[in-house]
């Protein structure tokens, strides 16, 4: 396939938006995907590009957490191993029940998710003090890491934004660890999937990789904000990113 300053000029800034986006609610996916379809990539080109500039903005953020001790890997460790059970499980589940039928069980679902992130109360990291890793808090994890895996092997949009919500309501940790849980179960996830595509020859590595310079570039700034601000400003974009999957969802189903 033939690469133009059009396809570099459309998708880069674009991936920054996404980068951003992804670091803070998780769901950059619903905003890169649509642009490298735009810039004339086929179906199959998109998504293994798309996971090349992901992977390396999902790795960076990962790394900002592990820095600033925000990703417990007594906690990790298993969550990841339960996620990768889950999704690999949701794939061969995929094969044996109808999109649609999927697609209508997550219309359901997502406007449970938002009352989770409304309310202040179950979704809140203000004041919240990063609790001890319990055997129930790894239990709970790795349950709610396990199910989601499931949903990213089946369908995948709003992994990340689900296990924020998992890990904040149900395992009790802070806004800010949840998501850095999250990102180190998507970079495993991500860093399967690529080398996948690479094999297979999928992946226009210029473009991935002017890509991933960008989406780095809005990990960086928005997993900066994160740590300074938490829930303040997790939730808001949180409930952007869940209002254009059920939007997406929708439209897709008419």
């Amino acid at each position: 396939m033939t690469l133009t300053p059009f396809m570099f000029l459309l998708v880069c800034p674009f991936l920054f938006l996404a980068g951003f986006v992804d670091s803070i609610a998780g769901g950059g996916g619903l905003v890169s995907m649509p642009i490298y379809l735009l810039a004339g990539l086929p179906p199959h080109t998109a998504v293994a590009t798309n996971k090349l500039s992901s992977t390396c903005g999902t790795a960076l953020t990962t790394v900002r957490f592990v820095k600033n001790k925000l990703i417990n890997l007594k906690l990790a460790v298993p969550s990841v191993i339960a996620a990768v059970a889950g999704s690999s499980l949701g794939a061969r589940i995929s094969l044996s029940i109808s999109e649609t039928v999927l697609r209508n069980i997550i219309i359901c679902v997502l406007p449970v998710a938002a009352f989770f992130v409304l309310n202040k109360k179950m979704f809140s990291g203000e004041g919240k003090k990063a609790a001890a890793v319990t055997k129930r808090t790894v239990t709970v994890s790795m349950i709610s890491a396990f199910l989601i895996g499931v949903y990213d092997g089946l369908y995948g949009p709003g992994t990340g934004s689900f296990l924020i919500i998992a890990f904040t309501v149900f395992a009790h940790l802070t806004v800010e660890a949840a998501n850095a849980q999250a990102k180190a179960i998507n970079l495993t996830t991500n860093v399967t999937a690529l080398v996948l595509f690479l094999i297979s020859g999928k992946v226009l590595v210029p473009l991935g990789l002017a890509a991933a310079a960008c989406n780095m570039a809005g990990n960086y700034v928005g997993s900066g904000l994160v740590m300074k601000k938490g829930g303040k400003v997790v939730r808001p974009l949180l409930l952007v990113v869940l209002a254009i999957l059920f939007i997406r969802l929708v439209m897709e189903s008419v």
